[in-house]
């Protein structure tokens, strides 16, 4: 169907409109200039302004107007020197003129100020406003008694006040009145008003955030009052564009000096009639009612194709609301059956219209599309840029209903999917659909994560060009959080806090977390956010303190990942299995040392949970992506080209949690995609490359949650992925034969992950995406960030990037004014050039080194990272640093690679350094969490390969001194006095300085 639309109306781009610039004139200050009596009788016992505000909070208005009374020009006078007033309602008396003259005073110390009569309805009164000059008045009105009349004359006005603005701003709707009557407009504008705000309280419904929905309210129709023919011309011509509807009268003068105190224009029998005609010859769409006291003008009304409505008709107010709500797209859509005109379908939303659009029958979908009523309904909702796009494909230019059928559907998806990238949404299960995107559950805090990913969300809509190449789409994966605030009544409801803050094992907690309950009444909304994502789901912490900008928690909590499943009930026992799962992690030991190591207090910490659609595609019971990566806007290790500033990324196929375990990943600068060091050389092609991946196992079950968040992933071997065929566009292929490497994947011949369709063949654009995300991201948080993302390939050539986090990059701001590479080596205990960080410090006395003597093996790591997390903790508990040696990666998930310690365990190290043997060759482990945490806390992370003279440490000064602690693999010794340890960013040169030289 989509191929057979014309392009002009397949290919659209909408822009989203704001609200919050609307109707920013407002009344909020009246005058009102009366004798006591008057003064008395409009009061009602003194309570115009509470009744006016309570008329304001039952529609869900905001700023209700003070009002202040006053009889005399003096009073007038002392008002107005110290109020700033913006209306001024004159009530003349039966008695004498006095507010005549009170109001000309105004007037002529103020002509800026809006006057209104307001009149009680009596013989005399309205013999002498006959032969008074009104015209410095903006509109004369009849007092019946009802305090709406007062809510309407303030609404007309600042309507009046703002409407070219707000047309121009979004373009904001505008209802002709055409009446001249004083008695009948002051009627008919109460239950006018009455309606329409009443429906812009509906249509609010329509908004995302209670936020937003008061602020939509704002781009309610407008009223407009006319008084004459040419008045109502000059207003039609002005503002003809954005007319909902006409409501005219049938007798009215034609010319403009009916407010002139000699009445020279008489009233036109037919000057209504006159008037629609005119109408109608410019717009054969637009809704037009007359109204008449006058029965024979119902005829010649309903032969021209007017609606009509007479005026002494008791129900008079019903019927003119029947023909808003029919006519001019008010209320609920109807479709109609065009014979019978029975109801044959009710449209309450956007998004019933958008589920329902296909299933409407094709002769009512045909009576309504032909006379535009989709457009203007959806004006009415203020949903003005799908009606402005569809009020332009006229039945004339589009015969064919099932095209607009399909134009329809498509412009409300594109509509749908624009309101909701940068907005974090009260979660909505009738709302929450595949085309849905991020909403929160609570009102409490989105957490650290949950903020980075709102961010992140925001930076993508304001940066349009993400989405600018062809085929490529960037976004963040659909989202829901759990807030804050259902973690504390998660606690409190259930007691936990006694065993939670208790010194109990991780799994004795856990196993308390998970015989908790959840509450009942998040069942349909997991429901419905399984129904929207349709893929597994990654249950992620949200702490408080998480990927803050000064102490970030990167890591230190749980992310669960739970299969999906046909089975929903079974998603839904894990999916809360998960949930408390990841509450539980922030008691776990590991948490507590890291709330000790950066001085906060575990009570104060509060977790959000996110959870989110896991990027991949299900390849036979194993689902991944087909690229995970880590970008960073600062490039701590430029080779060749590359410059630190243009940052660098670390790339991997599967999940993510891979790059995080420390696994090997394929490093490339954004901005030098075809230069990657790993790829350089067939031998360090072969080495240094990705051989192993992970997925998570779509087919376990089961209630085995372990406090390992990671029970459910699978290692695999590439060769599986290669099975899958996932490696398409990702991966080169080894030749034995040549001893060559080939770009692409073949048939035979080992597979090595590569991403050469990505960096090398322009397959899809990843190195434009992430040079965009690092430079938004960075402009955006105003410092360096680091951004986790995954990329899912088709074979048509097209792929998603999907944004799911972004933090800080805290840069320390330590000035270093000496130059490190002319230190003589003599005095250094210890030389890195390849380090990380920067800055100075000259309190640590500590060393704690891994004993790497001839026995050592690579099998005793698990081992020494248990010795080095008890040494650890002495440190802590002593508030006490250290300078940590040892060999291969830090915190390596595999314990052959390096030493598989957590951030936890070695957390109170102001220098790590990762020492390469002769049988370990080493190469900075920038894949994991350490990153984050080594730059929010200024720890130095220094690289040496002494056995090829790549930096040195004086391993003989350590083992003349003393042991403090030694167990045995680790060796804790202390000098005499500060060590001085200098490490200069820029340039990745650190030293370590001995003690006195």
């Amino acid at each position: 169907m989509s191929e057979q639309i014309p392009p002009q109306w397949s290919n659209f781009y909408l822009k989203d409109v704001s609200f919050v610039n609307l109707m920013m004139r407002r009344i909020y200050n009246v005058l009102i200039v009366a004798n006591p009596y008057d003064a008395f009788m409009l009061e009602d016992d003194g309570r115009v302004e509470e009744k006016i505000y309570n008329e304001y909070m039952e529609l869900g208005l905001r700023y209700p107007p003070t009002f202040t009374q006053v009889s005399t020009t003096e009073e007038a006078a002392r008002v107005l020197s110290t109020v700033d007033i913006d209306l001024v309602i004159c009530m003349p008396g039966n008695a004498d003129n006095d507010a005549f003259d009170v109001a000309r005073a105004v007037k002529a110390e103020f002509p800026g100020i809006h006057c209104v009569v307001l009149t009680p309805f009596s013989h005399g009164i309205t013999q002498r406003i006959q032969h008074e000059d009104l015209s410095i008045f903006d509109y004369v009105f009849c007092w019946l008694g009802n305090t709406n009349l007062i809510l309407s004359i303030i609404k007309l006005m600042e309507d009046k006040m703002n409407i070219d603005h707000d047309i121009r701003e979004v373009g904001v709707q505008m209802i002709l009145l055409v009446e001249d009557s004083i008695r009948f407009y002051s009627s008919i504008l109460p239950n006018l008003y009455g309606y329409i705000l009443t429906q812009s309280r509906n249509f609010a419904t329509e908004a995302l955030t209670r936020h937003d929905a008061s602020l939509r309210q704002r781009g309610r129709p407008k009223v407009v009052l006319a008084r004459t023919y040419d008045e109502a011309w000059e207003i039609y011509q002005r503002y003809k564009d954005n007319c909902l509807g006409v409501i005219s009268d049938v007798r009215f003068p034609i010319n403009n000096n009916v407010e002139r105190k000699e009445k020279t224009s008489a009233k036109d029998p037919e000057a209504g009639l006159k008037l629609l005609r005119a109408i109608r010859k410019e717009d054969e769409y637009l809704p037009l009612i007359l109204e008449s006291s006058e029965s024979d003008n119902r005829e010649k009304a309903e032969a021209e194709g007017f609606r009509f409505v007479d005026k002494n008709s008791k129900k008079m107010s019903v019927d003119l609301r029947h023909l808003l709500e029919e006519h001019m797209g008010f209320g609920d859509f109807i479709f109609r059956d065009p014979t019978t005109h029975e109801e044959v379908m009710r449209i309450h939303s956007l998004k019933e219209l958008q589920d329902n659009i296909f299933k409407i029958p094709r002769d009512s979908m045909l009576y309504h599309v032909s006379r535009n009523h989709v457009s203007r309904w959806l004006t009415a909702r203020a949903i003005f840029p799908v009606s402005t796009f569809l009020k332009g494909i006229t039945w004339h230019k589009l015969q064919d209903v099932d095209m607009h059928r399909q134009i329809i559907f498509d412009a409300i998806v594109a509509y749908r999917r624009m309101r909701n990238v940068g907005v974090v949404a009260l979660f909505d299960r009738h709302k929450f659909d595949r085309y849905a995107h991020f909403a929160r559950i609570g009102d409490g805090s989105l957490g650290g994560k949950g903020r980075g990913l709102a961010f992140l969300d925001n930076i993508i809509k304001r940066h349009p060009d993400f989405n600018g190449f062809p085929n490529a789409t960037v976004q963040i994966p659909k989202t829901v959080v759990l807030c804050t605030d259902v973690f504390d009544s998660f606690m409190e409801q259930n007691n936990l806090y006694q065993i939670a803050l208790s010194d109990a094992p991780d799994e004795e907690i856990l196993h308390a977390f998970l015989h908790a309950q959840l509450p009942d009444a998040f069942i349909p909304d997991f429901f419905a956010f399984f129904e929207a994502t349709r893929s597994p789901i990654a249950v992620r912490s949200s702490s408080l303190l998480e990927d803050s900008h000064y102490q970030p928690f990167a890591g230190i909590y749980s992310t669960y990942m739970i299969p999906c499943l046909e089975d929903k009930y079974e998603m839904l026992r894990m999916l809360a299995c998960a949930v408390k799962a990841v509450y539980a992690s922030v008691y776990y030991r590991d948490s507590k040392a890291y709330m000790a190591a950066t001085s906060n207090v575990i009570d104060q910490e509060k977790m959000a949970v996110i959870l989110q659609q896991v990027t991949g595609k299900d390849y036979g019971g194993r689902f991944y992506p087909n690229i995970s990566g880590v970008l960073r806007s600062l490039n701590y290790y430029p080779i060749g080209e590359e410059k630190a500033e243009e940052g660098i990324a670390s790339l991997a196929l599967g999940l993510g949690k891979y790059i995080v375990d420390g696994g090997q990943t394929l490093r490339v600068c954004p901005f030098h995609p075809h230069q990657v060091l790993q790829m350089s050389e067939l031998k360090m092609a072969l080495r240094e490359t990705q051989t192993q991946f992970y997925a998570l196992d779509m087919q376990h079950v089961g209630e085995d949650f372990k406090v390992d968040d990671g029970f459910n992933i699978l290692k695999l071997q590439v060769k599986e992925a290669e099975a899958d065929g996932s490696l398409q566009y990702i991966a080169s292929t080894y030749s034995p034969d040549d001893q060559a490497i080939y770009d692409g994947a073949y048939e035979e011949g080992r597979k090595i992950v590569s991403f050469c369709g990505v960096l090398k063949q322009e397959v899809f654009p990843l190195p434009e995406l992430l040079q965009m995300a690092m430079r938004y991201g960075a402009e955006a948080m105003r410092r360096p960030v680091e951004i986790e993302f995954a990329v899912n390939l088709n074979s048509d050539r097209t792929g998603e990037l999907y944004l799911l986090q972004i933090r800080p990059i805290v840069d320390t701001k330590q000035m270093l004014e000496e130059d490190l590479a002319s230190i003589p080596d003599e005095r250094c205990l210890l030389r890195s050039h390849n380090s990380l960080g920067h800055g100075i410090s000259d309190d640590v006395t500590d060393v704690v080194y891994v004993k790497t003597d001839a026995d050592f093996t690579a099998k005793d790591n698990p081992a020494i990272a248990g010795e080095i997390e008890q040494i650890n903790r002495r440190f802590l508990d002593a508030g006490r640093n250290y300078v940590l040696i040892g060999p291969g990666r830090w915190g390596s998930s595999d314990s052959w690679l390096g030493i598989p310690v957590k951030w936890p365990h070695i957390s109170a190290a102001r220098v790590i350094v990762e020492e390469g043997l002769e049988h370990y060759r080493v190469d900075p482990s920038q894949g994991t969490h350490f990153f984050q945490n080594l730059t929010s806390f200024g720890v130095g992370y220094f690289t040496i390969n002494p056995y090829r003279h790549d930096g040195f440490y004086q391993r003989s000064a350590l083992d003349a001194l003393p042991a403090v602690d030694e167990t045995a693999h680790v060796r804790h010794v202390r000098f005499s006095r500060p060590l001085k340890i200098m490490m200069d960013g820029k340039k990745q040169e650190g030293v370590v300085l001995m003690p006195g030289i």
